[in-house]
């Protein structure tokens, strides 16, 4: 197994907190390792979020027209059955890897800028890129609580993710106002929504179908502090007895975590889960990281 470390490529003398994903049994994960069926997290719903597997873990490696050379794209695998366009890609994974890019005019003059990330799988293909939709003064003036749109694309430039975060209050002692994101997957069509849940001293989210239906629970830490450790949050089953998966932010090095607010994070997930709920992962991803390690100006 690919230690995370040399995944991202990362220059530091203290190694990562990394977690052992087995490969032939992707029910496994955590420090409760149990076979991950479709009775273990969804009882009496066994098929609304698993669906048989996509074909075999091996990816050719290749480079994909339209888009340059150098880190090659992840091939699409066929699509599965009521596949939204673009999400085939997430059907064959059970683990994705963001890396955010830095942004030199951020590092010289304190300036926020949209950010952009390259999402892979652990072959370090690329699957997607995400970049963020706002103005400048947003970025500036609402600094992390700042409403956004994240539009993700494949490797011909289609946007088949959106991920649409109103403006919300980011302070725990507001519970009427919290934080919530929408995943549309293709654009304008929703397929799950990540929203806060209020409590006063750990960071809890609920994962929602489309239907805004509970589906899964997202456990963190009490203190968020990437500076010197990863950070890892919890997927769990709605009654939190059950890890599903995870969320994990990755220590960075010194100079970028201290620099820059270019993040490494690593989504775990069961390779046999609806394609959506993966999709609903990545949106809650995104809003981890905006809420709790973006630099405030």
């Amino acid at each position: 197994m690919r230690s995370w470390n040399s995944l991202f490529c990362l220059n530091s003398s203290r190694p990562p907190r990394h977690i052992v994903y087995p490969k032939h049994q992707a029910g496994h994960i955590g420090k409760q390792a149990g076979h991950l069926g479709s009775q273990a997290f969804y009882p009496g719903r066994q098929h609304d979020y698993l669906v048989p597997p996509a074909g075999t873990a091996g990816i050719p490696v290749q480079n994909q027209p339209g888009r340059p050379a150098g880190v090659p794209w992840m091939p699409a695998p066929p699509p599965p059955l009521n596949c939204p366009p673009g999400l085939e890609y997430l059907s064959q994974i059970d683990m994705i890897l963001i890396h955010q890019q830095i942004e030199l005019l951020e590092v010289l003059f304190s300036f926020e800028s949209s950010n952009v990330y390259e999402i892979k799988n652990s072959f370090g293909q690329r699957i997607y890129f995400a970049a963020e939709d706002t103005n400048f003064c947003i970025r500036n003036c609402c600094g992390r609580s700042r409403p956004f749109t994240l539009r993700i694309t494949d490797n011909v430039g289609r946007e088949v993710i959106t991920l649409e975060r109103p403006l919300r209050c980011n302070c725990c002692c507001c519970p009427c106002c919290l934080q919530e994101i929408e995943i549309q997957a293709p654009p304008g069509v929703p397929v799950g929504y990540v929203t806060q849940n209020w409590h006063p001293c750990l960071t809890k989210f609920t994962i929602k179908n489309q239907k805004r239906e509970d589906v899964l629970k997202i456990s963190g830490p009490c203190i968020m502090c990437s500076c010197i450790a990863g950070v890892d949050f919890e997927i769990t089953s709605l009654d939190e007895q059950i890890v599903v998966g995870r969320i994990s932010k990755h220590w960075s090095g010194f100079l970028r975590e201290a620099f820059t607010d270019a993040d490494n994070f690593g989504i775990q997930f069961p390779r046999d889960l609806d394609v959506k709920m993966k999709a609903v992962m990545i949106g809650a991803c995104f809003l981890i990281d905006y809420m709790f390690f973006e630099r405030t100006r």
